[in-house]
């Protein structure tokens, strides 16, 4: 954690996107592995503007968990995260804190049979306690967790209450509010044709050791096309990785990372690209301006619907009347 707060800032300050934005990172934080030091650390290294937390859970293992289990977990780990480190996200006129997840354990509303979860009505609770966009997919073809419905914005068909309720859904659309959430933000999920490789690849947009970022990818990532219907030009490409891991340092951190990030930026106009790197909040607030119709550049948007909860009036309210009760005690 350390090592990384003080590397990361050296590596992608040189190349930033056409609004002056470094590329950031969205740390989807473990719930389960909460630690205050690790928390206090990286909210700080997010405050400086190279990224935000949001919350992340593996659960269900060894023994499928339970709904009020789950309940509790999310909603303690959320007011913590917001009310203890000013992070997450809100509204103004809301005093709830809102979060983006990402299911550990690509078993989101228990669409592994029991494995890894447990919790048929995973995104209901998941929507009662503030979450606004789940951005766990995709995985792989293979895996019992990703659907058909691929390359994909859109909100749940189906009930939340009901088991793995994103296998069904309707395409978020220009001039249509969405209105059931978590939205469902995917990544990309294309087969490549790798040069001088023996058989093509399928890419779900990580950066690993194997498979670090390349230009050439980012080909593959656009050809999937990921946009709100009706607003073909807003183009969004979400990549994930395991950004601490050791074993991925090249891919993360280290000189494949920086030639990839060095060939992005510089070469974006003679791609015909306009660059804009955000958060996951960030693409919330755009998807839904595109919603809404709006135009111009997407960059004006990060803040469109939900601000960082350190930004809202009521966190230093909220914050101010905790400090004095800690006082008195």
């Amino acid at each position: 954690m350390e090592r990384w707060c003080r590397e990361y800032p050296r590596v992608v300050d040189k190349w930033r996107d056409s609004d002056g934005r470094p590329f950031i990172h969205s740390y989807f934080y473990p719930a389960e592995q909460y630690d205050r030091g690790h928390i206090s650390r990286l909210a700080d290294h997010c405050r400086a503007g190279w990224g935000e937390i949001e919350v992340h859970l593996h659960h269900g293992i060894p023994t499928p968990d339970n709904a009020a289990n789950l309940r509790r977990t999310l909603v303690t780990f959320r007011d913590t995260l917001a009310l203890e480190h000013g992070c997450l996200s809100g509204m103004d006129d809301q005093r709830e804190p809102h979060f983006c997840f990402v299911h550990g354990n690509f078993a989101l509303a228990n669409a592994a049979g029991g494995f890894g979860c447990g919790v048929d009505d995973e995104l209901q609770i998941l929507a009662e306690t503030g979450c606004m966009a789940d951005l766990t997919l995709p995985t792989n073809p293979f895996n019992p967790a990703q659907r058909s419905m691929v390359n994909s914005l859109y909100e749940c068909r189906l009930p939340l209450s009901e088991r793995a309720a994103y296998r069904s859904g309707i395409a978020l659309a220009r001039g249509r509010v969405p209105s059931k959430f978590p939205l469902m933000l995917q990544g990309p999920l294309r087969i490549s044709f790798v040069p001088g490789a023996l058989r093509p690849r399928i890419d779900n947009g990580a950066f690993t050791a194997k498979n670090p970022p390349t230009v050439q990818r980012l080909q593959t990532w656009k050809r999937a096309r990921i946009a709100v219907e009706g607003k073909p030009d807003w183009i969004f490409i979400k990549l994930h990785c395991h950004s601490m891991d050791p074993e991925q340092e090249d891919a993360v951190l280290g000189a494949g990372f920086r030639s990839f990030l060095e060939s992005l930026v510089s070469g974006a106009a003679e791609r015909g690209e306009i660059l804009h790197f955000v958060s996951a909040r960030e693409m919330v607030n755009i998807v839904l301006a595109a919603c809404d119709g709006k135009e111009g550049s997407p960059g004006d948007y990060r803040d469109y619907r939900f601000k960082r909860w350190r930004d809202l009036n009521h966190y230093s309210s909220v914050a101010g009347i905790r400090s004095q009760t800690v006082g008195k005690n």
